[in-house]
């Protein structure tokens, strides 16, 4: 369809050829949806965000998406250490005007966008990695298990906070929490564990 957002047609994927994680896999995300990619530790799930970040390419089959950006389990391996959170985000945004607007959404405090990764909470640092996301303008956004190093209340928080802005962008969910899946997501997708 037209409004696709990312469109994956007959994938197949294994790091060993003998033994795929993915055999003839297809999906598609239109605009505004939140599709959710459920399996257990080692089903492939963040291979398949590899994939579609062109970080590692299909054996077969093609992937078409639009411009992505992606939020991780772990938002302090997705900070370097050694600069601020504002000097981190105009590294890759182009157009910051949005910036303090979208902080005030976020429920941030400005001052922490000019303090070190080390210096914020997860929660806190979690949200810098939504803001510099929305920021970045993404069609898709790439959500690997983006609440599973939060506690259960700032977790709900921040699913919360990313819905709120379904109408900018798609977003593809990574979570073992089948829980949180079926409460937000538009559809979800199993994956079996497929390496024994």
């Amino acid at each position: 369809m037209h409004n696709n957002i990312l469109t994956i047609e007959n994938l197949s994927f294994g790091y060993n050829k003998d033994k795929l994680i993915y055999e003839n896999f297809s999906l598609s995300i239109q605009k505004n949806q939140i599709i959710a990619i459920v399996g257990q530790s080692g089903s492939g799930k963040s291979t398949l965000f590899e994939l579609i970040s062109n970080n590692l390419k299909p054996l077969k089959g093609t992937i078409n998406s639009g411009k992505i950006s992606t939020i991780y389990q772990d938002p302090y391996s997705s900070f370097h250490p050694s600069y601020s959170i504002i000097e981190q985000i105009k590294d890759v945004v182009e157009n910051i005007d949005e910036l303090d607007i979208l902080i005030q959404e976020l429920s941030l405090d400005k001052n922490l966008i000019y303090q070190k990764p080390h210096q914020l909470s997860g929660g806190q640092l979690q949200r810098c990695s939504i803001l510099r996301a929305i920021l970045m303008k993404p069609d898709i956004l790439l959500a690997d298990e983006p609440t599973s190093a939060l506690d259960n209340i700032v977790a709900l928080d921040t699913m919360r906070l990313l819905i709120r802005f379904l109408d900018r962008f798609s977003i593809l969910l990574i979570t073992h929490d089948e829980d949180l899946a079926s409460w937000c997501s538009d559809k979800i997708i199993n994956i079996e564990n497929k390496r024994d």
